[in-house]
C-alpha cells in the first residue's frame, strides 16, 4: 500500500513534465508499468538509468539535469517552470499551469557596457531542493505566512560572456526567478545598461497596466488586449512624469486570459541596489521585456560582484482570489533586519491634510516668495492667514482624535518651506527641525500626550533626496525629542540629484537607507510618491506604507472612478501596502464653499468598505472632524474597524469589477467584511462558513442605500444588525461605484 501511494503521489507531482521534452517523458514511460508490480530494487534499477542519461529525479519535488532542459514544479504540481537553453545557447524559460502554456519560450540575458549575456550558453542544473516554513508578519493581512516553494539553480557557463546563475523558486500561487552574477577572472564591476528578460505570453492577455513611467505611478488604469495597448494606453502626463519612449507599461501588471482560464500578476521583489523594472510591450509576440530605469548618467545600474538581482515575479492561478491572497513576494524577500520589533505598531490617524486639498487653507505660513528656509526669520515675515498648521487648529484634530480613539494625527505644512516649495531651481526645500512661529512644537506635544494622542511628523522633500539626506539625523533627532515615532514622507517633483528619477538606482538606495536610519531611530515610515514597493516591508517593517499610486487624494482632483480600487489591490497592492486615504464622507466637497467641485467616485458606504479591501497597517480617517460629527454613524465603523489581522478570506473577486474580503481582528474574535463595485450595481453574495462553529454573532451592516449612487446620490446609506453563524448566507446590495462594510461580533455567552 506504502508503494502504490508513493507512486500515484509521484506521478501527480510530475505531471507537468509530460509536455517539457523528451528526458521528461521517460518518467510517463515508468508510470505505464503497474505499480503492484513495482519494487524497491525496481525503482534503484530506474533510478541508476535515468541517472546515466543525466536525469535525476528527486522524487516528490520535481526533477533537475545535468546538460540539457530541466522542469520545476510548484509542491502541489500546478505550475511547471522550464529552463533551457536555446539552438544559439541563450538562456530560456517557459511557465505552465495545469499542463497550460501561460508563458511561452522566453529569453533571459543582461548587457552591461564591460560583457553581455546573450548567446553561447551551457547549462547544467543541481538538485531540486524543497523549503518550507511559517514566518510571523510584524503587522498584514495575517498572523502567520507560510513559505514553501521548490527551488531550481541553473548554472550557464558560456566561452565569452560570463559566468551566471538562474535560480527559481516555484510556489503554489506562483513564480519567481533571479539573476545571480559570480565573481569571475577579472571581472568584479558592471556597468549595467540593461535587462532582457522577456515575458512571452501564450496568449493575448488582457491587461490591467498604466504607462510606464520612470518618475510615477499616480495613473489611472486601463484595461486591454497586449496586441492592443498601443491604442489604448494613455500618455497624458502630469507634473512629475517621465513617460518611457515607445510603448511600455509600468509594473505589477494584472492579466487575465481572452477566455477568463487564468490570471496572472507580473511584478518584480526585494528591489535593493537596482533600479525599478518597468516593461516593454511586443504586441505581436505578445509580451513583454524588462525596461530599467536609467541613473542621470544612463547607465541602469552600477553592480560590485558578486551580485544577485531582484526576482521576477508571476503570481498565477485560475481564481481571482488567489491573486489577491498570495503573499509570495513577501516570501521572496529576506526576513526582517529590525531584531527587536516592539515599537512598531499599526494605527489609524487622522490629519491636517485633507483642508489643503479641498482649497480653503494652505500649506505654506507665508505668501512671501523670498523667503529661505534655515535663513529667514519668519517671526518678522506677514502671515497669509490661511495656514492650516496652526497649533489651535492641530488642538481640534488632536481632540476630536482623543474622544474617537484614534491615535494619531499627522500635521502637514509645520516646518519652514513651503513658500516655494515646487521651485526646482533650490538646492535647499525645507528644514526638518525648524517649525513656524505659529506651530507650537513643545505645547502641541504636551498637549498631545495628555490626550493619549501621538503627532505624526510630515517630512515632504520636494523630490530634494540630496539634502533630505544631508538633514536626516537632525530630523529624526528632533522626532525623537519631541515624541514622534513616525512620518510621512514625500518626493514632489523631479529629483535632486538632478537627472535621477524616483525609480533609479540612486533613489531606491536611498527609500532603504531612509529606512534603516529611521529605525535606528525607532521610526516608522510611510512614504508617498517612493518607487513601486516590491515587498521589503518583510524586510525592514517599519516602512509601513506607500503611496505609489492614484491614491484618495484625487478625489479632491476631479475624483477616481470607481474601478481604480477594485484594480488596485490586484496591482500595486501586491508589493505592499498603500497609505490610499480612505474616510470621505462629505461627498459633496464644493459645500465646503472654496470652488472645489470634484466630485468623487464614490459612496459613503463604500469609503468604509475600503478599510478592507484596500489594507494598510496605517489607515487614515482623512476627512474633516466637522464631517465626521455630521455622520457619526457612519463614522462608527471607522472607529472600531482594525488595521491588523489574524487571517483574511477573499471570497469573490474580479480585477476592474468587484471584491469582496472577510477580515479576522488580530486582537479578537471578531470579523469584518468589505464589498466593493465598479460603475455597476451588483448583489455580494457570500457565505458565512468562515466563522466558527457553535458561535453566534451580531453583524452590523453598513449598506448603500435603495436610491444610492456614486453619481446622483452617493450618500444614501442604510445601518442594520441581524443575527449570524457559520451556516448564514450573506447578501449585499452594492449601488454603482457603492460598497458595503460588515462588523460581526461575537455574542458572548
Amino acid at each position: 500500500m506504502f508503494l502504490t501511494h508513493f507512486c500515484e503521489k509521484f506521478f501527480y507531482l510530475c505531471k507537468p513534465f509530460f509536455c517539457c521534452g523528451w528526458r521528461c517523458c521517460v518518467v510517463a514511460v515508468m508510470f505505464q508499468i503497474s505499480v503492484y508490480q513495482l519494487s524497491i530494487f525496481y525503482l534503484k534499477s530506474v533510478y541508476q538509468y535515468l541517472e546515466m542519461k543525466n536525469l535525476l529525479f528527486v522524487l516528490g519535488l520535481g526533477c533537475a539535469v545535468s546538460g540539457g532542459a530541466a522542469v520545476v514544479s510548484s509542491p502541489d504540481g500546478d505550475i511547471a517552470v522550464n529552463m533551457d537553453v536555446d539552438g544559439a545557447g541563450r538562456a530560456v524559460y517557459s511557465v505552465s499551469y495545469k499542463g497550460m502554456p501561460v508563458v511561452t519560450e522566453s529569453g533571459l540575458g543582461l548587457s552591461a557596457r564591460e560583457t553581455a549575456i546573450a548567446e553561447g550558453y551551457n547549462v547544467e542544473f543541481g538538485e531540486v531542493v524543497e523549503f518550507d516554513e511559517v514566518w510571523t508578519p510584524v503587522w498584514g493581512e495575517y498572523a502567520e505566512v507560510r513559505n514553501h516553494y521548490n527551488e531550481l539553480v541553473g548554472r550557464f557557463r558560456g566561452e565569452s560572456g560570463p559566468d551566471f546563475d538562474v535560480r527559481v523558486r516555484v510556489f503554489d500561487d506562483g513564480v519567481g526567478f533571479r539573476y545571480e552574477l559570480p565573481q569571475s577572472g577579472d571581472l568584479y564591476f558592471l556597468s549595467v545598461t540593461g535587462e532582457n528578460t522577456e515575458f512571452n505570453f501564450a496568449d493575448d492577455y488582457t491587461v490591467f497596466a498604466i504607462p510606464g513611467d520612470y518618475d510615477t505611478d499616480e495613473f489611472l488604469y486601463m484595461r486591454s488586449p497586449i496586441s492592443a495597448l498601443g491604442e489604448k494606453l494613455p500618455r497624458a502626463r502630469h507634473s512629475e512624469s517621465t513617460l518611457i519612449d515607445g510603448l511600455a507599461v509600468q509594473t505589477p501588471v494584472m492579466m487575465k486570459h481572452p477566455e477568463g482560464k487564468v490570471y496572472v500578476n507580473l511584478h518584480e521583489a526585494a528591489l535593493v541596489e537596482y533600479p525599478a523594472m518597468a516593461l516593454d510591450v511586443d504586441v505581436e509576440k505578445p509580451g513583454f521585456k524588462s525596461h530599467l530605469t536609467p541613473g542621470a548618467d544612463g547607465v541602469r545600474g552600477y553592480v560590485q560582484l558578486p551580485f544577485n538581482t531582484p526576482w521576477r515575479t508571476l503570481i498565477i492561478s485560475d481564481d481571482a482570489r488567489d491573486i489577491l491572497a498570495s503573499q509570495l513576494i513577501y516570501n521572496l524577500n529576506e526576513p526582517s533586519k529590525i531584531a527587536d520589533t516592539s515599537w512598531i505598531y499599526p494605527q489609524k490617524f487622522m490629519g491636517v491634510w485633507w483642508e489643503m486639498f479641498l482649497g480653503g487653507n494652505s500649506w505654506a505660513y507665508s505668501d512671501d516668495i523670498s523667503t529661505r528656509p534655515g535663513v529667514t526669520d519668519y517671526s518678522k515675515v506677514k502671515p497669509n492667514g490661511r495656514h492650516a498648521a496652526n497649533t489651535e487648529n492641530v488642538k481640534k484634530y488632536i481632540d476630536f482624535a482623543a474622544e474617537s480613539g484614534i491615535k494619531g494625527v499627522l500635521v502637514e505644512g509645520w516646518n519652514e518651506g513651503w513658500e516655494t516649495w515646487t521651485e526646482g531651481r533650490k538646492n535647499r526645500h525645507f528644514m526638518f527641525d525648524k517649525a513656524y512661529p505659529d506651530f507650537d512644537v513643545e505645547g502641541l506635544e504636551r498637549y498631545a500626550r495628555e490626550k493619549g494622542v501621538k503627532l505624526i511628523m510630515h517630512h515632504e522633500t520636494s523630490a530634494n533626496a540630496a539634502d533630505y539626506e544631508r538633514q536626516l539625523e537632525a530630523a529624526f533627532d528632533f522626532m525623537n525629542e519631541h515624541g514622534y515615532d513616525a512620518v510621512k514622507t514625500g518626493y514632489v517633483g523631479y529629483i535632486i540629484p538632478r537627472g535621477e528619477h524616483h525609480s533609479s538606482q540612486w533613489m531606491n538606495d536611498h527609500y532603504i537607507e531612509v529606512a534603516r536610519r529611521a529605525a535606528e531611530h525607532k521610526v516608522m515610515v510611510n512614504s508617498h510618491e517612493a518607487v513601486r514597493p516590491t515587498g521589503l516591508m518583510r524586510t525592514w517593517p517599519n516602512w509601513v506604507a506607500q503611496e505609489s499610486a492614484r491614491g484618495g487624494e484625487y478625489e479632491a482632483m476631479g475624483g477616481n472612478p470607481p474601478e481604480h480600487t477594485t484594480i488596485l489591490p490586484f496591482t500595486r497592492l501586491k508589493g505592499g501596502p498603500m497609505d490610499y486615504t480612505p474616510g470621505i464622507v462629505e461627498t459633496d466637497l464644493a459645500s465646503y464653499g472654496f470652488g472645489n467641485n470634484s466630485k468623487p467616485g464614490t459612496t459613503i458606504a463604500r469609503q468604509l468598505a475600503l478599510y478592507l479591501t484596500m489594507p494598510s497597517p496605517m489607515q487614515m480617517a482623512c476627512d474633516k472632524p466637522e464631517s465626521y460629527r455630521r455622520y457619526a454613524d457612519a463614522f462608527e465603523f471607522i472607529k472600531v474597524v482594525p488595521v491588523e489581522w489574524r487571517t483574511s478570506v477573499y471570497l469573490e473577486a474580479e480585477p476592474g469589477d468587484y471584491i469582496t474580503v472577510a477580515r479576522q481582528d488580530k486582537n479578537s474574535d471578531d470579523w469584518y467584511v468589505g464589498a466593493i463595485t465598479d460603475e455597476n450595481a451588483r448583489k455580494a453574495k457570500f457565505r458565512l462558513d468562515f466563522l466558527p462553529k457553535g458561535v453566534k454573532y451580531i453583524a452590523t451592516v453598513y449598506e448603500d442605500g435603495k436610491d444610492a449612487d456614486y453619481k446622483s446620490n452617493p450618500k444614501s446609506y442604510k445601518i442594520y444588525e441581524k443575527k449570524v453563524d457559520y451556516k448564514s448566507e450573506m447578501t449585499l446590495e452594492l449601488a454603482p461605484g457603492g460598497g458595503a462594510a460588515v462588523r460581526l461580533r461575537a455574542i458572548k455567552n
